[in-house]
Formats: structure tokens, C-alpha cells, sequence
């Protein structure tokens, strides 16, 4: 079976055909202002060097346009944020932490309202009905489109959250909703901000999903696509535009997946190279592995299944001070080709210093002839440095690793890097992040408390729930594995409580990599 992956990057949209395990061919084109037109551009081009492209059975697309809006401060909705937690969790207001600009982009109207649950799942006291019509007038009055809702322990039971939905539909006619249950984890205030975000995203969400609908008709392929997750997992793409905040970290995780799918790898370093930054990560089990700690975007607290990276200010595309080695994090982005030394431009860039170099071949070498050559080399040895110090963050012991380098910028990664066994560069390692789309799978998340019952018992439970939660998401139930599992327990919590979280994951229904025997 085959499938195309996408991604649209800072500098560049990839495009590849995924036929089983087998890389057909994989294309860049330059990312546009209106990104459409270079998601339509590269899919041309694809269909150019591969014309079977045009008979696929799926088509998945990783895109940072969601990160971007919230970074920017744009296309973003007023929102109607309501917390069902009265009498208890009134002491910070929703957004407290917000930074002021991005507060007043969203120019939130917020309500606090008696309900909840207990952590074993008992009522705080019974929900305020009333409170939440009362709210939900206002809101309609205010001409707001976007609603989110949370209630304390949600995604332990969320029938608190689902009937204030009700209400609130029922009085404004049209309004996009957003339930916590349904985008984060236990944690209040990081899973109320996430909740917040999805909601003044769903116009832009719907409208991103549509756009691409269209550059696949334009581009003249008729499949069900998908859009990729942080977790390097997929969404159908109806589910996608519910929740754009699933997409945020798409990018980076894409890249990983590529790495692990092309070299076998699965546990090891990546180093993804664009033409902005330079995303270092480490793969367990062949995924990324995830932050554990609180992730901010665009300067809010979340929690989501953000994957453990470190970001350097180093690509293609990154600007170079020609008094000193001074690399980024300025970049030129998609105006690379118009910018940069080798094609006729003005700036000097790091993809000059790898041409220069011999590390590149691209563009007109004899228009970096003349760059002094201890500038060349002091630029690189910072380089190597930076990315040194970077690897060292992601590992867990003195041992050395390996290291996968792929991304349009991956031959500018050294060969010899301390703390680093071995560098693998990989045949179409500089689209790893459209094949990481193209071969990502459907998961399933549970993130609970569990009390009452023993540890087996709770994450028997657990699995069996995430199993579920992929099977409706269009997962093959057959090829459902678990990638990561957790218990902690709460001690200061009666009922021998603990916090158990589960992933799973599993090919698309009716869908199988072919073996290497069957190629």
C-alpha cells in the first residue's frame, strides 16, 4: 500500500512516496507565505518524478501552522473559558500565567462554577446548571465563538464537562466547544491552558484542514489524509481540525520517526538539521522520547506529549557573522534561495559555510571561493561544539551513542563528534520528516488515577482503555503495541492511589508495511 507523506517546514515542504517499507522518492519544494502553494508545488513535483503518487491510500501531513499562530499571535479566536471547581481551585484564575499579549489576542471572559470530582471520582458537589446557563448567555451576548471547558479531575470522569457542553450548545447556536478530557492530562491549570489554546485555534483549525483538502484536490489525489501528532502518531484529518493543539510539536517528532523508520535505529540520538534550527532528540523504542517536565508554547505551561528536545539556532538557512564564528539564530527561512551566497544572493549563510566547505553541493560554488578559510573552519568547529554540548544534554549515561543526522542541513554534522560512537547519514535522510509522516501510526493515551484496586489491576485497566482509545481513532487492532507505560503511586492519597499512564500504538486499519522478504 502506498501513502505520501508531507511536511511543511520553515524553509522547505517535503513530499514523499511510501510504498510498504520502501522509500520511492522524495521531493522539496520552497515553503510560500500562504504555505498551500508550496504543499501544492511539492506534491506537482512528486507527481513529476513518481506518477504512480496519484493511486496512494493515504496521505499524512505534518505542519507547524498551529505553533506558529500561537507564537505570532494570530488567528486566534476570542474565547469563553469556564472551570467547574467551586468551592475549591479558586484561588488562581484561569490564564494567571498567560503572557499579557497573547492574553489579550484571546480577551478571555472567564467563569468559575461549582461541580468537580474528588481524585477517586466522588462529586465535590453536585454541578451549578444554572451558573452554567447563566454563563453561557453571557458568553453568547459577548459574541464569542470559541468555549472552554474545565472541570477539576476530568479526565478521571467527565460527565461534569459533557453536560455543561450540552448547555452551552443548546444557548449559543454555532459555538465551537472544547472539553479538557479531551486534550490533556491530570494537571489543572497546564491542562486548562491547553484547553484555552484548542479553543482559540478552531476556527484556524477548520480552516487549515480545509485548505489542505483543497491543495490535494488542486493537486488532483483523492485519498483520506491525516494530520500528525506530537507524539508521532496520526489524526484523521475531521479529528485534527477539533484539535489543533495535538499538532504543535509535529515537526521534530516527524523527523524522528524518519530516522527510526529509514536507519532501524530505535534507540539513539537524532540530530534534524533544517533550514531554521537544528532539533536534537532521542529515540526509545523507535519513538521520541517525551518531556517530562512542563513544556511551554508561545509562553504557556502545558503538559502535553511534547517530545524531550533541545533546539540550536543552526540550519541552512542560519545567519553568519563574517567577523567571527557567530552562527545564527537568525535565519533567512524560505528565502534561502533568493538569499544565500551560492544562489546569487547577498547573505552569508550557513548552507555557504557547508559549500564552501565541501560538505554541500548545491547552488554555484565559485561564489563562495573567496570566504576566508579560517572563517570556514572556525564557524564549523562552533558548530560541532554546540552540537556536542547538545548531545550530552539528551543522554542518559557516559556512554557513547550513536547519532542519526538527517534534514535538508545534515551534511553539515561532523563525522567525529565527542560522546558520539558512530554518525549514520542515511539515503533520503534529508526528507526523514516526510517519511516519519508518511509511516506514522494511530496511538492511544490514558492518563488517570487509579485507587481501590492493585497496581496489575490498574494497568490491565489502563491498556484496555488506551486499546480502545486507537481502535476509534482507526488503529488496526491487531497491531496495537505498547510504547510506553507508567504507574506512580500517591502516598499522601488513601485507597492505595496511584497516577498510571498508558500509550499504545498500531498501523492504520488495513494497512501493513510489507516485510523486506515481500519487496
Amino acid at each position: 500500500m502506498k501513502r505520501i507523506g508531507i511536511d511543511v517546514g520553515g524553509t522547505n515542504t517535503d513530499a514523499v512516496l511510501l510504498d510498504g517499507k520502501r522509500v520511492v522518492a522524495g521531493v522539496k519544494a520552497p515553503t510560500t507565505a500562504d504555505v498551500m502553494s508550496g504543499v501544492v508545488a511539492s506534491l506537482q513535483k512528486l507527481k513529476t518524478v513518481a506518477p504512480q503518487a496519484l493511486d496512494v491510500s493515504a496521505i499524512m501531513i505534518g505542519t507547524t501552522h498551529f505553533t506558529n499562530a500561537v507564537v505570532e499571535r494570530r488567528n486566534l479566536m476570542r474565547v469563553g473559558v469556564i472551570r467547574i471547581c467551586l468551592p475549591t481551585c479558586a484561588s488562581l484564575e484561569p490564564l494567571c500565567d498567560w503572557p499579557d499579549d497573547l492574553r489579550a489576542a484571546v480577551v478571555p471572559m472567564s467563569f468559575l462554577v461549582a461541580g468537580g470530582t474528588e481524585y477517586d471520582g466522588r462529586d465535590i458537589v453536585p454541578l451549578d446548571e444554572g451558573a452554567i446557563r447563566e454563563a453561557a448567555m453571557k458568553i453568547r451576548d459577548a459574541g464569542i465563538g470559541a468555549v472552554a471547558i474545565t472541570a477539576v479531575f476530568s479526565p478521571l470522569r467527565n460527565d461534569f464537562e459533557l453536560r455543561a457542553k450540552e448547555i452551552i450548545e443548546e444557548v449559543c447556536k454555532g459555538v465551537l466547544v472544547t472539553c479538557s478530557h479531551e486534550v490533556g492530562r491530570i494537571g489543572l491549570l497546564e491542562r486548562e491552558n491547553v484547553t484555552v489554546l484548542n479553543a482559540c485555534l478552531g476556527k484556524h483549525g477548520i480552516e487549515t484542514v480545509r485548505s489542505f483538502k483543497n491543495a490535494l484536490w488542486v493537486a488532483g489525489i483523492d485519498a483520506p489524509f491525516y494530520l500528525t501528532q506530537n507524539d508521532g502518531t496520526v489524526l484523521q484529518a475531521d479529528t485534527a481540525a477539533r484539535f489543533p493543539v495535538f499538532s504543535f510539536a509535529s515537526g521534530p517528532t516527524n523527523s524522528m520517526r524518519g530516522a527510526a523508520f529509514l536507519s532501524g535505529i530505535e534507540d539513539g540520538v537524532v540530530c534534524d538539521v533544517g533550514g531554521t534550527t537544528s532539533d536534537i532528540g532521542y529515540l526509545v523504542k523507535g519513538f521520541p522520547r517525551e518531556a517530562n517536565s512542563v513544556v511551554k508554547i508561545g509562553g504557556v505551561r502545558t503538559l502535553f506529549r511534547m517530545p524531550d528536545l533541545v533546539s540550536l539556532g543552526i540550519g541552512g538557512g542560519s545567519l553568519i557573522a563574517e567577523k567571527g564564528p557567530t552562527v545564527g539564530p537568525e535565519s533567512v527561512g524560505f528565502r534561502l534561495p533568493q538569499s544565500a551566497l551560492v544562489f546569487g544572493g547577498s547573505t552569508l549563510t550557513m548552507t555557504d559555510i557547508g559549500v564552501a566547505a565541501g560538505l554541500m553541493d548545491v547552488g554555484d560554488k565559485s561564489l563562495v571561493s573567496h570566504l576566508d578559510r579560517t572563517l570556514v573552519q572556525a564557524v564549523l568547529k562552533s558548530v560541532r561544539e554546540r552540537l556536542e554540548d547538545a548531545v550530552d544534554q539528551m543522554k542518559t549515561s557516559p556512554e557513547n551513542v550513536e547519532l542519526i543526522a538527517v534534514g535538508g542541513g545534515a551534511p553539515l554534522i561532523p563525522e567525529i563528534m565527542e560522546g558520539v560512537s558512530r554518525v549514520v547519514h542515511l539515503e533520503h535522510g534529508g526528507v526523514a520528516n516526510a517519511v516519519g509522516a508518511a509511516s506514522a501510526m494511530i496511538s492511544g493515551e490514558v492518563d488517570q488515577i487509579a485507587s481501590g484496586v492493585d497496581r496489575d489491576k490498574a494497568l490491565a485497566d489502563a491498556e484496555e482503555l488506551a486499546r480502545l482509545r486507537a481502535i476509534e481513532g482507526g488503529a488496526d487492532e491487531t497491531t496495537l503495541t505498547i510504547v510506553d507505560i507508567e504507574d506512580v503511586p500517591i502516598a499522601y492519597l488513601p485507597g492505595n492511589a496511584r497516577r498510571v499512564r498508558v500509550r499504545v500504538v498500531g498501523e492504520i486499519a488495513g494497512w501493513r508495511p510489507q516485510t523486506d522478504a515481500a519487496e
